[in-house]
């Protein structure tokens, strides 16, 4: 008994459909979310020019306040609605406006980046072209957070506002304008496809808590105010197919993502290790040891790489440089011992200087 009441509480705990608005009411949202008119388009031009703005300057306050007023995430979501209930209408319509929107998002943005005066690609741009598992992960629990907001019965503009700042959209399309301004077709191309795993990722997370609602299934396909026991099947075969599409689509979008986890991971690890190796890499506390073995007199020694400028080549160079001082002056061939220990340590060694101490 004990455990079935704690299973009972546990469910309690993970019930989406408690405080749930009506079905009536989560489709309206949904549908005047996703409709397109003068104002959705302007604000989109605005959002984008403002995340134009954010990216070119490298503001994450700009960028922050475009995912704002983005409205592109009404489309998204009414993707989502659309396959659960196999409401193929809506499904088009969303579809289409959601690539209204991309285009819109891209003129306005490769527009602005080919009269902006800053040419310089900031960390914003690098980090909204890198896709990686975790915006996979964000998008996912951002549509399914999308989803839940959507679906109460208090109004969800603080909720969908924070989904939108989380799944962040708007960039990666900045980005992607941005790659078509300076004909970097790779960075373009980085861009949209992280759009897309946001895309997809986003209506993945939203479908399964709309599942979890049992949101009706459109139907009354013919439009005639009845439903028949032939509609019904029809619809529930037209979910699972559209369902089964969003999945399938959605694994084979972060393919790719998966494999630039694998270079951001490596990189990373690569850099960490050579963290640790360049603390000692020209063996230095392994030199000093044995010089002092050698000759006691030897107080200290350092070694690094220095630049010089040539004012009459006009180059700049780069040398390995070993200091060593010590207590007193060194005859000649003290030296010439002292240099040979440390070119066997330091193969592409420049320079050897020698320093007394005061």
């Amino acid at each position: 008994m004990k455990i079935r009441s704690l299973g009972r509480t546990i469910r309690g705990f993970f019930n989406v459909s408690e405080g749930r608005a009506r079905y009536k009411t989560i489709r309206k949202r949904i549908v005047e979310a996703s409709t397109i008119d003068g104002i959705h388009i302007c604000q989109l031009i605005a959002a984008m020019l403002i995340a134009s703005i954010g990216l070119n300057t490298d503001s994450t306050e700009a960028v922050i306040g475009a995912m704002l007023i983005c409205p592109i995430m009404g489309s998204v979501l009414a993707i989502s609605y659309s396959v659960v209930t196999a409401d193929k209408k809506l499904l088009h319509t969303s579809i289409a406006g959601l690539f209204f929107q991309i285009v819109v998002c891209l003129t306005t943005s490769t527009l602005y980046f080919t009269i902006s005066p800053l040419s310089n690609t900031t960390n914003q741009l690098l980090t909204n072209t890198t896709a990686t598992i975790w915006d996979v992960l964000i998008a996912f629990v951002g549509g399914f957070a999308g989803a839940l907001g959507i679906s109460r019965k208090q109004e969800p503009t603080t909720l969908i506002a924070g989904v939108a700042v989380a799944t962040a959209l708007m960039p990666p399309l900045c980005a992607a304008g941005y790659g078509l301004a300076i004909r970097g077709w790779t960075v373009g191309a980085s861009g949209l496809y992280k759009f897309l795993i946001n895309v997809a990722f986003i209506s993945f997370g939203a479908h399964i808590v709309l599942i979890a609602l049992h949101i009706p299934l459109h139907a009354d396909t013919d439009g005639d105010g009845l439903v028949t026991a032939r509609e019904e099947q029809m619809a529930r075969e037209e979910s699972l197919k559209l369902r089964r599409h969003l999945i399938i689509g959605s694994i084979i979008i972060a393919i790719p993502c998966i494999f630039f986890t694998t270079q951001v991971i490596s990189k990373a690890m690569a850099e960490k290790g050579t963290v640790f190796e360049v603390v000692d890499k020209y063996n230095t506390e392994m030199t000093t040891r044995e010089l002092k073995i050698i000759y006691p007199q030897v107080l200290s020694y350092r070694i690094g790489e220095e630049d010089s400028y040539d004012t009459e080549d006009e180059q700049l160079t780069s040398q390995i440089v070993a200091t060593v001082m010590t207590k007193g002056e060194l005859n000649e061939g003290a030296r010439k011992n002292i240099e040979s220990l440390i070119r066997l340590h330091v193969e592409d060694l420049d320079i050897v200087t020698f320093e007394t101490a005061p």
